[in-house]
């Protein structure tokens, strides 16, 4: 059984906004995958820009391990959208895992991008229709084979997590976490946004 889990991000900026006036900048967004566990990981360095975000996890999540699976970094118009699909490994294998697996397939979708002003009149980012999807393989026994042997079977089960958000320029935050299989793993989905210098 999957379950979805939406974690509020202390720095998500609830306040009102307003337009920003830079209608022609263009920014460059940063979707990181963080898988949660209580397995050993050969690579449990995160980068130094998640500090803050791992210092929430480990605060909020019963994990012994964070590992980053995944860090898919686009250019996208201000109001402009966003949208990718890719095969990979299983999200949640573990680092070392054997090349030859059962691959998931993923995507991600912002329906708008737009920078704002808060009440403050600090920059923030809003993402509409932030979607996040993935065909996880779960694998269980399957048929008896006539040699005796058992033959697993591979289905392939849907999660994800959609939700509209607005964050500071350049922090990153925790979207939501998405429980996968029956290691009890986590997917961690952390995104940051910030205008690009050119």
């Amino acid at each position: 059984m999957l379950l979805v889990l939406c974690v509020a991000a202390s720095r998500n900026v609830q306040a009102q906004t307003t337009p920003d006036p830079a209608d022609e900048a263009n920014l460059e967004t940063q979707l990181y995958l963080i898988v949660g566990t209580n397995q050993d990981v050969d690579d449990p360095k995160l980068p130094a820009s998640l500090d803050t975000v791992v210092k929430q996890l480990r605060a909020t999540l019963p994990f012994k391990n964070y590992r980053l699976a995944a860090t898919l970094i686009n250019r996208v118009k201000n109001q402009g959208r966003l949208s990718l699909s890719w095969i990979g490994g299983p999200l949640a294998a573990p680092s070392g895992a054997a090349s030859n697996v059962t691959p998931s397939f993923s995507q991600f979708n912002v329906r708008e991008v737009k920078l704002m002003r808060n009440a403050e009149n600090q920059p923030v980012v809003q993402m509409l229709g932030f979607n996040f999807g993935a065909r996880i393989p779960i694998q269980t026994p399957g048929a008896i084979a006539a040699n005796g042997a058992v033959a697993p079977t591979v289905a392939y089960e849907p999660t994800g997590v959609s939700t509209d958000i607005s964050m500071r320029e350049s922090d990153p935050v925790i979207v939501g976490t998405l429980n996968v299989g029956p290691s009890g793993d986590a997917i961690i989905l952390v995104v940051s946004a910030k205008r690009t210098t050119k």
